[in-house]
Order: structure tokens, then sequence, then C-alpha cells
């Protein structure tokens, strides 16, 4: 992210060289040579963060934090100092200092270190937004549904919700709406105004996992510049939301399951534990008791985030709520695309019924958002829907058979996209749900003229 940079340093070459490397990443650098001319800048510019020498003449750059966090409490000030001895950073973190870094210390440490503070301002940034844009919104009123299970999931949501720190594993086919449940239990606790920090464990590399999770100290290993916190540390007094449980590697399971114990961890290369208050609220589209049974996933892991279990229903079982759920939704993208389409037509209904929608209500919402952008008439007919919802030789999975009589290989095909749709096109995740390789769903998709690389 571009940020405005204010440095504060009384060597006028040092603060000119930290301006043009800052300045060479994208930033937009501010100098002064002491702390009276630094706060003099903060008034009359919206300053991201700060680098500040904590010897300056006159004013101390202690007294010069005390002043910018007085004048606005949100600026990142990052200190510079000479000496070893860490009484004086320390007293600078006492006083709301995001960290400090010693000289002599290498360019690309401090780019390093600059970045990473950005990083937490601007979630800082977006945890007020969303408390501002959610105070008065119910998330459980989000979950949109007239059936019994939709109504018994969004009664254990407000149960879950008013315990303090119980973990929640919520479990439900792609599409159901998970991460709905997740939002509504942390903005439905005492927890809505502190961060909430969502992770999808199938979109980070193994390598870089645990980091991304506890953080590392400086040179902890060999790109480690500079100290990084990590989700948890970042998430103290909130959620963290780990999507796709299933996929964090087996090694891993057991220090995600020793924080959820005892509220501590470690950030990588560190000697000393890191108190938290965090509620894990995790989420998987396997079955995680099954990958249990097969050894791939911790027993003591998947108990302790059982502690409050959410299913979710597949839309196929819960078939009263779908025309409801179809008609929020035209409401939403006649919105988007200033369209005025009042419904659907009987027909176009019957489909939606009978259809399995093997991508639930994330299908369901597509479908309606493609059928909005094609239509021109008042109400939405047949032919505004994707082939697959429209064919008469439809599946009905929700009754083990099929309607009609279709070859195997337009089975498998049919099976095949729809779960690749439902995971939005990610090859690996698909593989694994079908329980076959990448390289023979790659093979089938070369063999279907779907495979694009």
């Amino acid at each position: 992210m571009k940020a405005k940079i204010l440095i504060i340093e009384d060597n006028e070459d040092m603060g000119f060289t930290l301006a043009n490397v800052l300045k060479k990443h994208g930033h937009e650098p501010f100098t002064a040579i002491s702390g009276e001319e630094g706060l003099e800048i903060i008034q009359h510019e919206l300053i991201d963060l700060v680098l500040c020498d904590l010897k300056l003449p006159k004013m101390s750059g202690l007294d010069v934090l005390k002043e910018i966090k007085t004048i606005d409490a949100d600026i990142v000030v990052l200190m510079m100092t000479a000496t070893t001895d860490a009484k004086p950073a320390i007293e600078a973190m006492k006083n709301g200092a995001f960290d400090y870094i010693v000289k002599p210390f290498e360019l690309e440490e401090i780019k390093l270190v600059v970045n990473n503070a950005l990083e937490t301002h601007q979630l800082k940034r977006e945890v007020a937004r969303l408390k501002r844009e959610h105070k008065d919104e119910n998330f459980i009123q989000a979950i949109y549904g007239e059936s019994k299970a939709i109504k018994d999931v969004c009664d254990l949501i407000e149960i879950v919700a008013k315990t303090p720190k119980t973990s929640v594993l919520i479990q439900g086919e792609s599409g159901t709406g998970k991460e709905l449940v997740a939002n509504a239990i942390h903005y439905a606790s005492q927890r809505a105004g502190k961060p909430f920090i969502k992770l999808n464990c199938s979109a980070i590399p193994e390598n870089l996992m645990e980091s991304e999770l506890f953080g590392h100290e400086k040179g902890a290993f060999t790109d480690a510049k500079a100290q990084k916190k990590g989700l948890f540390e970042l998430s103290n007094g909130g959620t963290i939301f780990l999507d796709e449980i299933s996929c964090m590697k087996y090694n891993l399971q057991p220090k995600l399951l020793r924080v959820i114990e005892t509220q501590t961890f470690r950030r990588i290369g560190g000697i000393s534990d890191i108190n938290i208050d965090v509620r894990v609220v995790a989420a998987s589209n396997m079955d995680l008791a099954e990958l249990v049974k097969n050894k791939e996933f911790r027993d003591d892991l998947y108990y302790r985030l059982k502690v409050m279990e959410v299913k979710l229903p597949p839309l196929r079982e819960r078939k009263e709520d779908i025309i409801m759920l179809a008609k929020i939704f035209l409401q939403e993208y006649n919105k988007e695309f200033n369209k005025s389409i009042s419904g659907f037509t009987s027909e176009t209904e019957s489909l939606f019924l009978k259809y399995p929608w093997p991508g639930n209500v994330r299908e369901l919402k597509n479908v309606i958002e493609r059928g909005v952008i094609l239509c021109n008439d008042s109400v939405m007919h047949p032919e505004h829907m994707p082939i697959e919802v429209r064919k008469e030789k439809s599946m009905d999975f929700s009754h083990g058979a099929f309607m009609g009589q279709i070859p195997l290989e337009e089975v498998e095909k049919f099976h095949i996209m729809e779960v690749l749709q439902s995971v939005s096109g990610n090859k690996s995740q698909a593989a694994k749900i079908l329980s076959i390789s990448r390289s023979t769903l790659r093979e089938k998709l070369k063999l279907y003229g779907e495979d694009d690389g």
C-alpha cells in the first residue's frame, strides 16, 4: 500500500537516504530534522507512519511519540535507536510505539519493518470500518431461510456467540454459507469491536503457513530480515476464522491445538510465550471425522475444535428456502445492474426446485446474477438459466437417482464440472474431493475440452 511516511531524524544524510528508499517503494516520504518540525508536518498532512529517532535535539523522541499519539492515536510510530540499551525502546513501546529498530540497519530491513507496520495499520483501519458498518447490523438475520434446519442453525449461533472463547467447528458443503456463520458468531459476540481475521488454509503454501499464523522473529530463517507478527497475534481480543481447516498440514496441527488450549504461542525463532485472547472458528467442506479415521487429521485437534459444532445443510435439503433466496438475490442484482425484474416464471421456479444445486447457495446466487444480466424482460425465463439448470435430464442427487437415461461418461463429466465449479476452479481441491490425483483430473478435463492449463 502507498503511504505517507514521516522521517524525524537529525542526521540529514540519513533522513535523505531513508526518504529515497521509501520513495522507490512507492511511498510518499516527508523529512524533519527535529521533533518540533515533525509535529508541524503532522498537523498539516495525513501521515500514516512515522520513523522517529529516539535521540533528538531539544525534544526527545519519546516526547515526540507522546505528542503524536495525542494528535492522532492511529498513526503508526517506529522508533530508531543507536543504543543497545533496551530500556528507552521498551519505554517507547509502552507509550504506543509499534516497534523499534536498532542502528545501523540494512535498508532492506527498514523496508520490511515499514511494510509490516503498514499492514497492521491497514488492518486496524479495516476493523474500525467494519465496526462502523456493522454496528447496528444483525449478521444472524443475514442467514436467510424459513426452513427448520436453517432456523436451528441460527438458534445455535446465538447460543455460541454468548460464550466467551469456546472454539467452533462449522461443517458443510462448499457454498452453504460457512463464512456467513463465522461472521454471525463474531459480530453477535462481545468480541464484535475487536479484530476478525480470516484465513483460507488451502490458499497458503505449506512452507508459509506457520509464519502466517504465528509470525517470526528477525533471523529465524534465511528470509526473516525483520520481526513479523502472525495472524493470532493480530487477532488478539477477537476471532480468527480458519476456513478449509482440513488443508492444514498434519505436523502443524499440534501447534494450533496448543494455542486453543493454552491461549499462548511462540513466534518462529522466539524463546518466550506470547499470551493472547482469541476465539478460534474453523470450517471444513470435508467430513473431518472421516479424515480422523483415515489418519489425515489429528483426533485431539478435531475434538477440541468441535466443542461447539454447526452443521450447515446443503441447499437440496432445504428446498423451501430456494425460491426465497432466489428472490433476495434477484433484488440484490436488480439494484446492482439497474434492472426491474419482478420475479420468475412458474417454469423457472420449477427448474429451481428440481435442480440439485451441487454448489449450494453460492451457485444459486451466481445463477441469479447471470440471469439478471441476460434478462431484458419483466420476469426471468428458463432460457436465462445455465444449461445444467434447465436440462430435462437433470440429475436428482437428493434422491440418489437420475432423471432420464444418461450415459455414464456424461454423468461423470457433469459431476466433475460441478465439483470444480463449487471450489472456484481449484483443481487440487477438486481432485481431493473427487478422490483422484490432480493429473487424472487434468486428463479428464482435456478429454472434455475444458483444460485451460
